[in-house]
C-alpha cells in the first residue's frame, strides 16, 4: 500500500470489481459515470433513484442553507466598506472584535450542537437555529452602536453554528466513499457563492436604496437577507431527512431506507446510538486521530485567514465602494471553482491525501508567500489575493475526516464537531493578534503568519497519513491472522475428531458370525 493511498481495511482484504466488467458500456455514459459517480454503473436502478432523491433534498437543503449563512456572514464586511464604519462610528479595532465575537458564539456550540443533533431530528434543531440566525440577521438592521452589534453578531454565530457539524454529518451518513466528496465540494462551493452574491447584492443595494426610507443600504442589505434566510429554514423542517436509521421523510420509502442502511454497512458505517458515557469519551480522547484531526484543521484553517481581508485591502487602497464590493467577489467565484475541482478530483481517484496535500502547497503557500513579502507592485498583490482564493481544500479534508472515522458515528460526530469548533476558538483570537485593523494594509504579522499555518498544516496532514495507513495496516494483519489461526483451528478440529473416530473404531470387538 503506497504512501499517499486513501483504501481502508475493508478495500485490501475484499475483492474489487473492475470499472464496467462484464457490461457494453458506450464512452459517452462512462464520461458521464465519472463525471458525477465513478460506480455508478455498479449501482442497481432502485439505488440511483434514492441517489437522486437525496441529491434533490439532503443535497439542495444543505446548499441553499450554507449559501444563506455565507451571506450572512459575508454581510459584516460588505456593510463595513459601505457605510456601517462611519454610521456606528467604528473606530480602531470594534471591526475586528465584531468578528471575534460572531466567531465566540459559532465556536462554543459546535459540539453541543452535534450531542443535540444526536439526540433529536437534525431537521427539527437545523429548523430552529435557521430562524434564530435569521432573526437576529434582521436585528443588525437596526444596531446603533458598536456594542449592538457585538451582541448580534455573537447571537449570528450562535445560531450558525450548528449547521456545518451537522449537514457535514449528515452527508457522511447517507454517501459512500465515491460519492461524498464532490456532494461536499458542491455544498462547500455555495458558501463561497453566498459570499459572492453578498457582494453583488451589497453593491445593488448601496446604488438603488441607499436612503430609501431614511435606511442607509447597509441596513437594507441585513433586512433583504433575513427574509431570504426563512424559506430555507422552512425547507430544513419539511425536506431535510434525518439519519439512514430514523429518516421520516415523506419522499423516502421504507424500501429505500433499508437499502440506505445497507450502504451503510456495506462500507463499515455502524448505526447512530445515543449513548456517550465517560468510556466513550476516554476513547475518543486518547486516540491518535481526535487530536491530530483536530490540530491539522486549526493550522489550515487558519492558514486561509488572508483572503478575508481582501474588501479591507482594498478599502485601504483607496477602492471605490462598488469595488470594494465586487472585486472580492469575483475572487469567492474562483474559490467556488477550485473548491469544486479538488472535489470532484479526490473522489475521481478515489484519494484525499494528494488533494490535500497538493492544493496547499501550489496555491496556498505560493499566495500567501507573496502577501508575506509584500512587494511593492501592487499588480503582484492583486493577483496573489487571487490566486489564494483557491486554496479552500475545506471539502476533502471533511472527507477525509469522515472516513477516518467511519467505524464509529458519534466518534464520527464528535470529531468533526471538535475540528470546527476549535478551529473557531484559535480563530476569536488570533486576527486580534495577526490582523489588527491598524496594522493594514500590509499586515507584516499576518500574511507571514498564515504561510506559516500552511505549512504546519501539511506535515500534520503527512502525519495523520502515516498514522492512518498504519493502523489500516494493524487492521489487516490482525483480520488474516484471526482468518489463519481460524483455519488451523478448523483443522485441528477435523484432525482430533478423525483421530477419536478411529479410536473409537478400534476398541470396538470383533463380533463372530452366527
Amino acid at each position: 500500500m503506497g504512501f499517499g493511498s486513501d483504501k481502508t481495511a475493508a478495500d485490501l482484504v475484499a475483492p474489487q470489481a473492475s470499472p464496467f466488467e462484464g457490461q457494453h458500456v458506450s464512452l459517452g455514459k462512462k464520461i458521464v459515470y465519472y463525471m458525477w459517480d465513478s460506480d455508478q454503473h455498479l449501482k442497481s436502478p432502485a439505488e440511483r433513484h434514492l441517489l437522486r432523491k437525496l441529491d434533490a433534498g439532503i443535497l439542495l437543503c444543505a446548499c441553499l442553507g450554507w449559501f444563506m449563512k455565507y451571506i450572512d456572514q459575508a454581510n459584516l464586511s460588505n456593510a463595513y466598506v459601505s457605510g456601517m464604519k462611519e454610521d456606528l462610528n467604528i473606530k480602531g479595532n470594534e471591526y475586528t472584535y465584531m468578528q471575534t465575537t460572531y466567531i465566540v458564539g459559532f465556536a462554543i456550540m459546535q459540539i453541543p450542537s452535534s450531542w443535540i443533533a444526536l439526540k433529536i431530528r437534525p431537521s427539527w434543531w437545523l429548523f430552529a437555529c435557521e430562524i434564530g440566525w435569521g432573526a437576529f440577521t434582521f436585528a443588525q438592521a437596526g444596531a446603533r452602536n458598536p456594542q449592538m452589534m457585538y451582541f448580534f453578531r455573537f447571537m449570528v454565530g450562535f445560531f450558525e453554528s450548528a449547521f456545518s457539524p451537522v449537514i457535514i454529518f449528515l452527508l457522511g451518513s447517507w454517501y459512500t466513499k465515491p460519492e461524498l466528496a464532490k456532494r461536499v465540494a458542491i455544498w462547500h462551493l455555495t458558501g463561497f457563492i453566498g459570499s459572492a452574491c453578498s457582494g453583488f447584492l451589497q453593491a445593488a443595494i448601496y446604488n438603488s436604496m441607499d436612503g430609501r426610507h431614511g435606511l442607509a443600504g447597509w441596513r437594507w442589505l441585513y433586512i433583504i437577507c433575513g427574509i431570504m434566510t426563512m424559506p430555507v429554514a422552512a425547507m430544513c423542517l419539511f425536506v431535510l431527512p434525518d439519519y439512514p436509521h430514523t429518516c421520516k421523510v415523506w419522499y423516502i420509502t421504507e424500501e429505500e431506507r433499508q437499502m440506505a442502511i445497507q450502504r451503510c454497512a456495506n462500507v463499515g458505517r455502524v448505526e447512530i446510538g445515543t449513548l456517550m458515557n465517560w468510556p466513550f469519551f476516554k476513547r475518543l480522547l486518547t486516540r491518535w486521530r481526535f487530536w491530530m484531526l483536530i490540530i491539522a484543521y486549526i493550522f489550515y484553517g487558519n492558514s486561509c485567514q488572508a483572503n478575508s481581508y481582501f474588501a479591507i485591502y482594498l478599502k485601504f487602497m483607496g477602492y471605490s465602494v462598488n469595488s470594494r464590493n465586487i472585486i472580492p467577489a469575483c475572487a469567492n467565484l474562483v474559490s467556488a471553482l477550485t473548491v469544486f475541482l479538488w472535489g470532484f478530483g479526490s473522489d475521481i481517484t478515489r484519494n484525499r491525501f494528494w488533494w490535500i496535500v497538493v492544493p496547499l502547497v501550489l496555491v496556498q503557500w505560493s499566495g500567501n508567500a507573496i502577501l508575506a513579502i509584500y512587494p511593492s507592485n501592487e499588480k503582484a498583490r492583486f493577483a496573489a489575493f487571487f490566486i489564494i482564493a483557491g486554496e479552500y481544500i475545506t471539502c476533502v479534508f471533511w472527507t477525509w475526516a469522515n472516513e477516518i472515522c467511519a467505524e464509529n458515528a458519534e466518534e464520527r460526530a464528535f470529531t468533526i464537531a471538535a475540528m470546527n469548533g476549535f478551529f473557531y476558538a484559535f480563530n476569536a483570537w488570533i486576527p486580534n493578534v495577526i490582523f489588527q485593523q491598524t496594522m493594514g494594509p500590509t499586515w507584516r504579522r499576518g500574511f507571514p503568519a498564515t504561510w506559516a499555518f500552511g505549512v504546519c498544516a501539511v506535515i500534520c496532514v503527512v502525519i495523520i497519513q502515516f498514522l492512518h495507513n498504519r493502523e489500516i495496516a494493524q487492521k489487516v494483519a490482525k483480520a488474516q491472522s484471526e482468518k489463519e489461526t481460524e483455519s488451523q483451528t478448523s483443522s485441528e478440529d477435523v484432525k482430533e475428531k478423525a483421530t477419536t473416530e478411529s479410536i473409537h473404531d478400534a476398541q470396538i470387538p470383533n463380533v463372530p458370525a452366527l
